[in-house]
């Protein structure tokens, strides 16, 4: 089985059960050694995500909002965001390993290991959609996450910057904001369903920006740059990037590699 020439069918595969079958697949002939890395296999830029088709998309202002999630269609909103999210970094996950070619095994092996771990949030968040009587796509989407793909496609350094240390890390501020709401309201079976999911979901997600922060960190070596590109980068395609402080998850993050003199930056203030 080749590497590149697989991962490339599996991130162009629109159905997400067809989707995840390839990828189990092929991780299964990844870690027993049976996939071979094609010399100078020549990438391919995507136009459009793979849930086109799948999913209505539509601008992220338009994305129906997380409310009253005490109710069906505020807890399905809720779990159809998250799903989408996790269901978009399993390609961003698929497309580091696709795209960036040359580096040491342990980088593919990192990134597999993400989007194997996506893909099961993913399947933890369809079965709570399934039992809200929905699915995957009964909600339209966004695709800023794709964006930020096509954005980055040219530059190891910015894609290590833009997606693990910036978007993902974001997801270590947001998502103890939405388990904070969730605890609030009146106990209920889905409303702790959906609780110990984030949680787990919360936890795995540090590793994944701990790796993404372990990347940038040996693209900086590799070009001699300081890490503190890093805020150059990040004002490059988000110039309004930090303008919530005060929600900052600092433990997370320092746990995810960032450091002091990061967080002091991206917080304002002294933090450590």
């Amino acid at each position: 089985m080749n590497f590149y020439k697989t991962l490339e069918l599996i991130l162009r595969t629109k159905l997400p059960c067809t989707k995840i079958d390839l990828f189990e697949e092929f991780y299964t002939h990844y870690k027993s050694g049976g996939v071979v890395f094609e010399e100078s296999y020549v990438t391919k830029s995507f136009s459009e995500p793979s849930y086109v088709g799948v999913c209505e998309v539509i601008s992220p202002k338009d994305v129906p909002k997380r409310k009253n999630l005490t109710a069906r269609d505020g807890q399905i909103n809720l779990l159809h965001a998250v799903a989408h999210i996790e269901y978009s970094a399993i390609d961003l996950a698929l497309d580091a390993a696709y795209r960036f070619q040359g580096l040491p095994k342990q980088y593919y092996d990192d990134w597999l290991e993400v989007a194997d771990d996506e893909i099961r949030h993913f399947l933890m968040l369809e079965k709570l959609l399934g039992e809200l009587d929905a699915k995957y796509s009964d909600v339209a989407v966004h695709n800023a996450l794709f964006e930020a793909s096509q954005n980055t496609e040219d530059s190891f350094l910015e894609r290590m910057a833009v997606v693990p240390r910036y978007l993902e890390a974001n997801g270590l501020d947001a998502t103890p904001m939405i388990l904070k709401k969730l605890k609030k309201l009146p106990k209920n079976e889905m409303v702790s369903k959906i609780v110990e999911t984030l949680e787990v979901i919360l936890q795995e997600e540090v590793e994944h920006v701990k790796k993404g922060d372990v990347w940038f960190r040996f693209a900086c070596r590799e070009k001699n740059l300081d890490t503190e590109v890093f805020f150059e980068i990040i004002e490059k395609y988000y110039p309004r990037g930090f303008l919530r402080p005060d929600n900052l998850n600092l433990e997370a993050r320092k746990e995810a590699g960032f450091s002091c003199s990061e967080l002091k930056t991206m917080a304002k203030r002294e933090v450590c």
